[in-house]
């Protein structure tokens, strides 16, 4: 597939699980590749070198950023066009989960989970904005979270950020679309990540419950993911804004 060749791509998230998997299929399908995290370089360098060997005719490029930083945001987006010239899409994957209960919450844990799942996708797309229109239009990818419609133990504060995040989409898509920016949300469930296997494989009680939600009988991976994402970035779906896509095996259908 090449229906993003002489396309730019910006994933931010991107040292493993969902957002590496996003960067490497947009790679296959033609695009060049900016990625993006906090930490973790020998994971992001990897994952450039699976997206050079995926297009070896495109060209991919990382840098890591912290979104609880103020600027960094912007920083990020200048560094992308700096190493690759343009930006068509942007998907905002970079997230934060801290699970307690709540009432022991602190002030620090809102304000850090606020600022990467929410505050960073909003100053990310933003900062795009000029570019994308200086190319005639573009594509926005939020990465929400079934927990943005549904609830559980302990998400209370994770789900918030997801379901604002969900109506920020619908925002941004409404303001954006006479740019030609196109802009739609993917709420993933339950995917077998490696932050996730460790999170269940330690809690055989929570990966039982959760297995009950999941009408398809097993965890997501993280590709059946990328491949909803790469699809909102195509050239196609261009009637669909502001739409939320939920790729959970039908956890929130209980």
């Amino acid at each position: 597939m090449t229906s993003l060749a002489g396309k730019t791509a910006v994933v931010t998230g991107a040292a493993r699980g969902i957002g590496a998997a996003i960067a490497v299929e947009f790679a296959k399908m033609g695009a060049s590749v900016y990625v993006a995290a906090n930490e973790l370089e020998d994971h992001l360098q990897k994952v450039v070198r699976a997206c050079n060997e995926a297009n070896p005719s495109g060209r991919a490029a990382h840098g890591i950023f912290d979104f609880l930083k103020s600027g960094d945001p912007e920083k990020m987006v200048a560094a992308a066009l700096k190493a690759l010239g343009r930006i068509d899409v942007l998907v905002n994957n970079a997230g934060l989960r801290i699970s307690k209960n709540y009432g022991e919450y602190s002030e620090k844990d809102f304000d850090q989970v606020v600022a990467v799942n929410l505050k960073a996708p909003f100053l990310l797309g933003q900062a795009v904005v000029p570019a994308m229109k200086v190319n005639g239009g573009g594509r926005i990818i939020n990465i929400a979270s079934q927990m943005g419609l549904v609830t559980d133990s302990q998400v209370g504060l994770y789900g918030l950020t997801k379901a604002a995040l969900i109506y920020l989409t619908k925002s941004m898509a409404f303001e954006l679309a006479p740019h030609n920016i196109i802009v739609n949300a993917v709420s993933p469930g339950p995917i077998m990540t490696e932050f996730n296997a460790e999170r269940v494989n330690a809690n055989p009680a929570l990966k039982a419950r959760r297995m009950s939600y999941i009408r398809a009988g097993r965890y997501g991976r993280a590709e059946e993911v990328a491949e909803v994402v790469a699809f909102l970035a195509s050239s196609k779906g261009t009637y669909m804004l502001g739409e939320n896509i939920v790729i959970d095996g039908g956890y929130v259908v209980h």
